[in-house]
């Protein structure tokens, strides 16, 4: 496993930096507010790092479906060169409804990065059997890598249906990966009744709070999201992207990055798509 040192301050020095920060907090169990960062929060080193974004749709009619990820590749490779990713997830709606979309949309998609998981969104609408022959993978996926697990599932149905994560599978993974340090899911419609296109996913809920182990759910699909959520009483957050194409959402296009530093602690930021915005530390 690769040891990053901090790139924090590449561009620009700590006095700048923090005056750049000033919004962004360390959040403990249940979301409460605690303090400001500290200049150790931001010296720690980081030791993992990935990037997440969502909803390219692909050939949806009357946007430039193409420059969007063509946008999104260049902001992503110059971010890549300078700060390494272990992988790269594009969660959910990575085509627009078309089935014939979904090969070339996939070829486009493997070159962002060397390791590229996915979900299916509602608009990704393939089959099971499709989806595997395009990805390599089945709906539901679970990646290992050393001491962390990546599980990405499945929350919409062929028709386009906003379903709630396959609660079954979910238990297996968890119950199997119990011992692992560091679990982050992705999955595409919001599981929890937030905002008007989620879903209430109740026993997935439950799930959540069960396993101290997850360090965090990603959600796409509600473009005119792009911060955090907790649920009451549990300290994992819920984590959105806005979007990278579409044709609705927040005002740019952009994408998370999740960085795990030595402590344990996660340092995530939105780039918006050059830009650092939304600094956040949980602990």
């Amino acid at each position: 496993m690769f040891i990053y040192e901090p790139y924090l301050y590449h561009m620009m020095n700590r006095r700048q930096f923090f005056k750049g920060v000033s919004a962004a907090v360390v959040i403990t169990a249940c979301g409460k507010i605690a303090r400001a960062i500290t200049p150790a929060d931001l010296d720690m080193k980081t030791t993992f790092r990935f990037a997440v974004g969502s909803d390219w749709h692909y050939g949806e009619p009357n946007t430039p479906s193409d420059q969007y990820f063509t946008d999104l590749k260049n902001a992503f490779t110059k971010f890549n060169a300078e700060n390494p990713c272990e992988f790269f997830v594009l969660n959910g709606d990575i085509f627009h409804n078309n089935p014939d979309l979904l090969l070339p949309a996939a070829e486009k998609v493997k070159t962002i990065h060397p390791a590229v998981y996915v979900t299916r969104g509602n608009h990704d609408r393939v089959t099971p059997e499709a989806w595997q022959q395009a990805w390599g993978h089945p709906l539901n996926h679970d990646v290992v890598m050393g001491d962390k697990v990546i599980l990405l599932g499945d929350t919409a149905t062929i028709e386009g249906k906003y379903v709630s994560p396959d609660v079954d599978w979910f238990s297996r993974k968890l119950e199997q990966y119990k011992d692992a340090k560091h679990i982050f899911i992705f999955v595409h419609i919001t599981p929890v009744k937030w905002t008007a296109n989620g879903v209430d996913a109740q026993e997935f809920q439950q799930l959540v709070r069960k396993y101290p182990n997850i360090k965090g759910v990603f959600s796409g699909h509600d473009h005119d999201q792009d911060g955090v959520k907790q649920l009451d009483g549990c300290k994992v957050p819920f984590l959105f992207d806005g979007h990278v194409g579409g044709s609705w959402g927040v005002n740019y296009h952009g994408f998370r990055v999740v960085e795990l530093k030595k402590d344990g602690s996660l340092f995530s930021y939105i780039m918006n798509p050059v830009q650092k915005q939304g600094e956040k530390v949980f602990k």
